[in-house]
């Protein structure tokens, strides 16, 4: 495919950052697509022998042909010049699901499940979500940020550039915003790319009722994070319930993601994951941007969702740590919704990597790895309200991409695990955040 996009408005002679020569560079889409679906998945925009040009604002400013791009930035000057002869150019990964901000160690829990144990055993056993809770609220911010940063980090080395981080280990207002201003701290601070969610719905808290603790996030929590939403101390994108039987159950749901939605924040939120709550309808409905796990949707629910554009957000790395039914992702693309990934990084599903998320997805939930792909660029972007931004390599999108040591981009989904190995380069806004040459001391 010959493809070349240029920025014409804004032709200068100095640019950021030239990747020139690579073998492959994987645009995603190239007609300026909010998201995938069908047909869209399974035929992605690949430049074979191919230049990407970042512009010193971080934004992308042409990509195409390599010799056409040689020709028409001749006389052009760059601070960094990458030959990617012999390798591949794609997006940086999204991962649209993740709880990174948290104290307390969880590996016992695992050997417990795999005894047997299931999710909700565990949670009333003391663990789960509540121990973590604990942990968290005694926490101070610092603990907290130095272990997200790490977290964040060590998800950038595996190709990850953009990631929507949620608060819910503390349940109550201080310990809320302490996570959510650990969150900020960090976006402002490191180059990756963050969506901030609102979770303070994640369980009910001991010693309260539903409408208890509903009531607590309606009057006491939104209302003091409004505040600081409109101060501008306080950043915050989305708003997540976790919809569940013995946790929050679809009237609650509905009055909390309604309260988000007036104070402007998106809907993104747990739904279906171990019993069919009928969260997938609801989203629809209240013009959900996505809903996360859908291991029991129903054939209504995914109608739905494919119906209101809603983002599925599939975490296969929960469903193979408990071992839950598999997300129905073949119905879902088949049916024409969104279908985005995410890692569901958290205590109890310890994994950085979308390359392993994207392989899982392609083993165990039967997507090709087009769509996994499409899944984890510009569909965990669009997920993210972010897909005019992120997701693809296309004119005036942000200059995030990876570069693979290797001629196909399939690799990075075939290779289960060793991805220093494969990534040579991570880019964000045209600057190498990462360069494993150096981290593997070679």
């Amino acid at each position: 495919m010959s493809v070349c996009a240029l920025d014409e408005s804004n032709m200068s002679s100095n640019y950021k950052l030239l990747v020139k020569n690579a073998k492959q560079v994987v645009l995603i889409c190239n007609n300026g697509e909010k998201y995938l679906t069908k047909h869209g998945m399974q035929n992605l925009c690949v430049i074979e022998n191919g230049s990407v040009v970042i512009g010193s604002d971080g934004l992308i400013k042409a990509v195409g042909p390599a010799e056409t791009i040689r020709s028409q930035f001749a006389e052009s000057s760059f601070e960094k010049v990458i030959d990617a002869a012999g390798m591949c150019v794609l997006p940086g990964l999204v991962d649209a699901h993740t709880h990174p901000v948290w104290a307390g160690d969880r590996v016992h829990e695992f050997s417990m499940k795999l005894a047997g144990a299931s999710y909700m055993d565990v949670h009333r056993a003391g663990g789960g979500i509540h121990f973590t809770v604990e942990h968290t609220r005694a926490a101070g911010s610092l603990e907290l940020l130095a272990s997200l940063s790490s977290r964040l980090v060590r998800m950038q080395r595996a190709g990850t550039t953009l990631v929507e981080c949620k608060s819910g280990y503390g349940l109550e207002l201080h310990t809320e915003l302490k996570m959510l201003e650990v969150i900020e701290e960090a976006r402002r601070s490191l180059p990756i790319n963050i969506s901030s969610t609102y979770c303070g719905a994640h369980a009910v808290p001991k010693g309260k009722t539903v409408a208890e603790a509903t009531d607590d996030i309606l009057q006491v929590q939104l209302p003091r994070l409004k505040e600081k939403i409109s101060s501008g101390s306080l950043r915050v994108d989305n708003i997540d319930v976790f919809c569940e039987r013995g946790v929050f159950d679809l009237g609650s749901t509905r009055s909390i993601l309604q309260a988000g939605k007036d104070m402007g924040l998106n809907i993104n939120f747990h739904g279906d994951e171990l019993h069919p709550m009928n969260s997938a309808q609801l989203g629809a409905e209240l013009g959900a941007l996505a809903i996360s796990h859908l291991e029991e949707v129903t054939d209504e629910g995914i109608a739905a969702m494919a119906t209101s554009k809603t983002a599925a957000v599939l975490l296969p790395t929960t469903a193979y740590i408990l071992r839950l039914p598999q997300p129905r992702a073949r119905d879902m693309l088949d049916a024409g919704v969104v279908v985005a990934l995410g890692s569901d990084f958290n205590p109890n599903a310890y994994c950085c990597s979308m390359p392993i998320v994207m392989h899982l997805a392609c083993v165990n939930m039967k997507m090709s790895m087009p769509e996994a792909l499409g899944a984890a660029t510009i569909n965990a972007a669009y997920a993210l309200g972010c897909s005019h931004t992120h997701g693809s390599l296309e004119v005036n999108k942000h200059g995030d991409l990876l570069l693979l040591n290797t001629t196909r981009w399939e690799h990075l989904i075939y290779q289960l695990g060793g991805h220093q190995e494969l990534i040579r380069y991570v880019v964000i806004k045209g600057s190498v955040v990462v360069d494993n040459d150096k981290t593997l001391g070679l």
